[in-house]
């Protein structure tokens, strides 16, 4: 059975790292799979706190330079906290992709409620990765069990959505290069606070 962290490793590189370096080149004006002169290359503005400084990485290509703001200032999640509450944006959430299935219950209802063209998409994408990957398939590797958005296991907008207060505050922030491992401890002022979205989806729970 293939494991959770092993599908937000497939998810991360899949629905995050490809899109971005395919933009990055068609911005720089060289495309796949044209090759990018040397000293040609794009920064990139990651939003990781001091808090979970163990995910910052060099890109591993040569036309994309990673750089850490947050990190250069020294700051953790509560000065960014305090940072966009004297810029009357204190209700700014962690950042996290459409379809995280790290997702609290309060994040899911709010995308249900303020967004819903992303809570359609989040529910569509939730019944297509029923049955595991098409391609996959396809090559003789169906999937053994279902795969899930919600820990509960049962399509997405079947879900009792149970949000907490403080549910925000449990787990991680999403980056461009990583995702929350789902053994990755979480620190009780933890996560990046770069406002966007980072991707369709990522990472998948399997039932048998």
């Amino acid at each position: 059975m293939t494991s959770l962290s092993t599908q937000v490793q497939i998810s991360t590189s899949e629905y995050k790292i490809r899109p971005i370096k395919t933009e990055v080149r068609r911005r720089l004006g060289y495309p796949h799979p044209g090759r990018v002169p040397a000293g040609v290359y794009a920064q990139m503005a990651i939003g990781i706190s001091v808090d979970e400084v163990h995910r910052a990485r060099d890109a591993d290509v040569g036309y994309m330079r990673n750089v850490f703001p947050l990190l250069d200032l020294g700051w953790r999640r509560g000065d960014c906290s305090r940072f966009l509450a004297e810029h009357g944006l204190a209700d700014t959430p962690r950042s996290a992709c459409l379809g995280c299935p790290f997702h609290t219950d309060l994040e899911w209802v709010r995308l249900r409620d303020e967004d819903p063209a992303g809570w359609a998409d989040a529910v569509a994408f939730d019944a297509a990765i029923r049955h595991g990957s098409a391609r996959a398939n396809a090559d003789g590797h169906p999937l053994r069990g279902q795969f899930f958005l919600h820990r509960q296991r049962v399509p997405l907008d079947e879900v009792v959505l149970r949000p907490r207060a403080g549910d925000q505050q449990e787990t991680p922030g999403c980056g461009p290069w990583s995702c929350p491992h789902p053994a990755e401890p979480v620190a009780k002022d933890t996560s990046d606070f770069a406002v966007a979205r980072c991707g369709d989806v990522v990472g998948l729970r399997e039932v048998a």
